[in-house]
């Protein structure tokens, strides 16, 4: 990737329906270059796919978390894997220190956290867990 690779990204970051026209007008190339480009970047994976944020008040209420877990031994991929089962939760992070792994849970209600909290605590393998509900979000990147 180059610098005109890194500015298209960052032009699309801002807003991805922003026409090829106008993104070729902003980096000063041609049209083509544009295209081919953001072809280049979804073919090699760089840019891994497209999404559609709603507005707050559209999405239904949901309840969001992170959820530290430690884990016993040699059991971090078999945890892993069980937790890609799970489809609340939405991002399963490795990381150093205290937890072993943080996997961030979202769920349409609290009942339905509760459950899937007490299943991911069943998994065997897991030594431990901490979780934060989060409240509400103050910066957020898109």
């Amino acid at each position: 990737m180059d610098d005109l690779d890194h500015r298209l990204l960052g032009l699309l970051r801002a807003d991805a329906r922003q026409p090829v026209a106008g993104l070729a007008a902003a980096l000063k190339v041609s049209r083509a270059t544009v295209r081919a480009r953001i072809d280049r970047l979804v073919e090699s994976g760089v840019i891994a796919g497209f999404t559609v944020l709603l507005r707050k008040d559209l999405r239904p209420a949901m309840v969001r978390a992170i959820t530290m877990i430690e884990v016993e031994g040699r059991a971090a991929e078999t945890v892993i894997a069980r937790l890609h089962g799970f489809p609340e939760v939405r991002t399963v992070y490795t990381t150093n220190g205290r937890w072993d792994v943080v996997a961030e849970i979202e769920t349409e209600s609290l009942e339905a956290f509760d459950d899937t909290l007490r299943r991911v605590r069943q998994i065997a393998g897991i030594a431990s867990t901490e979780t934060s509900i989060l409240l509400s979000a103050r910066k957020a990147v898109l």
